[in-house]
C-alpha cells in the first residue's frame, strides 16, 4: 500500500504544483484526484488538496507532511514568520538538512517518518554539527524508543509527531548546544556569495582582491581566519535574512500548502495565480 501511495510525494513539490497553477492541469495531480477523492467535479482545487492531505494524515505521513507540520506548529504557531526564518534542503557535507529554523539560535530538524529507516542518521547528524550547533530528530511514535536508545547520551534532541499530528509534550528531548564540531568550511559552503561577502566586509572592512577563478578560494581563506564562533554567529545573521515572504498573501495559504508555498517564495503574479487556482473548480 505504501508503494501505491508514492504518487503523493510528487504532488506536494514545487515543480508539480506550479506547473498545475500555470497550466491548470498536471498528470500527477489528475492521478492523485482520481485515486483519493470521490466526486471531484463539484469541488474547488483547494478543497481537493485538503481531502488528499486528510488521507495523508490518516495513512501516509510522508516527509512533506512532517515538514509542513513543523512549519505550521513551530514557525507559525510557536514563533513568528516576521522574526524567524525556515530553510529546507540545505546541503551540508554529504547530507541535506530537511528543515532549519533560525531565530536567536538555529536548529536543524532531521525528519525520519514512520516510512523511513535510521540507516544514514549517524552520518547526517555528524554533517549537521559541522555547520550548526543545535540538531533535533523528528520522528514517529513508532520510532521513539529506538531514537532514545541511539541518542540518549548525545546533544541531539528528539521530537515526536503523534498520531493526532501534534508535537508530543511528553515524548520529547530538547536539543542542547554543541559547537565542538563547527567547521569553517562547512559553514562557508552553506552561505550564498552575497552572504559571505557581507560577513567579510563586516569583519575586515573590505573584500579580497583576486581574479574570478580564485575569488571563491580567497574569500574562504579570509573566512577561515575568523574565530569559528564569530564566523558561525555572523553566518546565522545572514541566513536569517533569507526566505522573506509576503505575509499578507501567505496568511491566505491553506494549512496543507504552507510549507510548499513558503519555500517557493512566489512572485506577485504567482500569488495571483495560486489564489485563482485554489478557488477554481476542478478541471475549470
Amino acid at each position: 500500500m505504501v508503494e501505491n501511495n508514492k504518487i503523493l510525494n510528487r504532488l506536494f513539490t514545487q515543480n508539480v504544483f506550479f506547473d498545475l497553477v500555470r497550466n491548470h492541469s498536471n498528470a500527477a495531480y489528475a492521478g492523485v484526484i482520481r485515486r483519493y477523492v470521490n466526486a471531484p467535479e463539484d469541488k474547488d482545487n483547494g478543497t481537493l488538496i485538503s481531502e488528499v492531505y486528510k488521507f495523508m494524515s490518516d495513512s501516509y505521513r510522508n516527509e512533506y507532511f512532517y515538514q509542513n507540520t513543523l512549519l505550521n506548529k513551530l514557525l507559525l504557531k510557536k514563533h513568528s514568520i516576521s522574526t524567524t526564518t525556515a530553510l529546507t534542503q540545505i546541503p551540508i557535507g554529504k547530507s541535506k538538512a530537511d528543515f532549519i529554523l533560525i531565530n536567536g539560535k538555529a536548529v536543524v530538524y532531521e525528519i525520519k517518518t514512520e516510512l523511513d529507516t535510521f540507516e544514514r542518521l549517524d552520518t547526517q547528524l555528524k554533517d549537521y554539527y559541522k555547520a550548526f550547533d543545535h540538531v533535533c530528530l523528528v520522528t514517529s511514535e513508532k520510532h521513539y524508543k529506538r531514537a532514545v536508545s541511539l541518542l540518549e547520551n548525545t546533544s541531539v534532541g528528539i521530537y515526536v509527531l503523534t498520531r493526532r499530528n501534534t508535537i508530543s509534550s511528553k515524548l520529547k528531548k530538547e536539543p542542547a548546544a554543541d559547537n565542538s564540531n563547527l567547521d569553517h568550511t562547512a559553514i562557508f559552503k552553506v552561505l550564498h556569495k552575497r552572504e559571505y561577502e557581507n560577513i567579510l566586509l563586516k569583519y575586515y572592512g573590505k573584500l579580497p582582491v583576486a581574479s574570478p577563478a580564485f575569488y571563491y578560494g580567497a574569500c574562504l581563506d579570509q573566512f577561515l581566519q575568523i574565530p569559528v564562533l564569530d564566523a558561525y554567529n555572523m553566518a546565522l545573521k545572514q541566513l536569517k535574512m533569507r526566505n522573506r515572504i509576503l505575509i499578507s498573501e501567505f496568511e491566505k495559504v491553506p494549512y496543507e500548502l504552507k510549507s510548499l508555498i513558503y519555500f517557493s517564495r512566489p512572485s506577485k503574479s504567482e500569488w495571483k495565480d495560486i489564489n485563482r487556482f485554489l478557488s477554481e473548480r476542478y478541471g475549470g
